[in-house]
């Protein structure tokens, strides 16, 4: 579900475009439309799905709420585009969209030719691997030989690649253009296994014919490090965004929740009424060109880090992902935020 590089010539036009969008400001075009126009994934359960009504939920759109929330105290303020894994940096580049917040690794690439801005990382994945439970696989390593459905044009296509090749691996690629066309293709049994995220395995075998007959393998091939994405050029908003982040996870960190975030605001720690605007004098809310209490408004709206996980794709979803690695780092994960000071 990762583009790689688009072409040269759109890496070319999007630094074009952040040179000659440099001096504009991303936050005071949100602001006069009344909205964030946030780019998502078409539809991914647990992520990113509208429901029969147009009402959309999932990890990422918490985050898109989390951000309108930031900027404008309220949750709703925000419209969402869905784009394919092909259209979504070419949105972001041209200014279709505010912020990228679609499933999207990280990469060199993507951090510099294409002209984006990646940081922090909301969900650390990696790439694995979906077989039917008849195979009895045990392990990746018992793959040789297997028709494997993946999606052309990405860096999970790429990783397959070089993980058989590595392993002296043979493979059969079944490969198609649209996320769609690769789900049809391995529910109607046109291949063995099917690769892509992990974390998109978890969602994709919820809407199989008979999920339960599916099972994720272990191995994690690849480092997926999933994100929001911004152009370059406006580090006002670059900084909102990141910020709006960290705000979760150092509010999970600090017990605050949506239910107790105003009695929190009450709080005798010095670091939590500083992160909800309640210290007389702060300026970190107006440092970012928010308003000083910015970090209550998403708690309010959302909820922390965590609440947002097990709602969305945690214990209290249908998924059922474990943390792992997106625990806080003092809970045995790698999830860290720099101090609100």
């Amino acid at each position: 579900m990762k583009k790689i590089a688009l072409s040269a010539f759109l890496g070319v036009a999007a630094l074009a475009y952040t040179a000659s969008g440099a001096s504009a400001s991303t936050l005071s075009d949100v602001k006069a439309k009344g909205f964030v126009q946030c780019g998502v994934n078409t539809g991914l359960l647990g992520f990113a799905q509208p429901d029969a009504s147009g009402n959309w939920a999932g990890f990422d759109i918490d985050f898109c709420k989390a951000v309108a929330s930031a900027v404008f105290g309220d949750p709703t303020k925000v419209k969402y585009t869905p784009l394919s894994a092909k259209d979504r940096f070419t949105a972001l580049q041209s200014g279709e969209i505010d912020v990228l917040s679609r499933n999207t690794t990280w990469t060199i690439n993507r951090d510099t030719a294409l002209g984006l801005k990646f940081r922090p990382v909301t969900y650390y994945d990696g790439q694995g691997f979906m077989v039917r439970k008849e195979l009895n696989v045990k392990s990746a390593l018992e793959l040789s030989g297997a028709a494997i459905c993946v999606q052309s044009g990405t860096t999970t296509e790429l990783n397959l690649a070089d993980y058989f090749k590595t392993n002296n691996l043979q493979y059969n690629p079944v490969v198609f253009d649209k996320l769609e066309e690769v789900n049809t293709a391995y529910d109607s049994g046109r291949c063995d296994v099917y690769t892509t995220d992990q974390s998109g395995l978890y969602s994709l075998r919820l809407t199989l014919k008979n999920p339960d007959d599916n099972v994720v393998l272990p191995e994690i091939i690849s480092k997926e490090p999933l994100g929001p994405a911004v152009r370059q050029g406006d580090d006002q908003w670059f900084n909102i965004v990141s910020w709006t982040a960290y705000a979760l996870v150092n509010a999970e960190e600090f017990g605050i929740t949506q239910k107790n975030v105003d009695e929190m605001k009450g709080s005798a720690n010095p670091d939590i009424k500083r992160f909800l605007g309640a210290e007389q004098g702060s300026t970190i809310g107006t440092d970012l060109g928010l308003t000083n209490d910015w970090a209550y408004n998403i708690i309010k709206g959302v909820g922390n880090y965590g609440e947002v996980f097990d709602r969305n794709i945690g214990a209290g979803s249908p998924l059922k992902i474990a943390r792992g690695l997106n625990a806080l780092w003092n809970k045995g994960g790698i999830q860290y935020a720099p101090p609100v000071r």
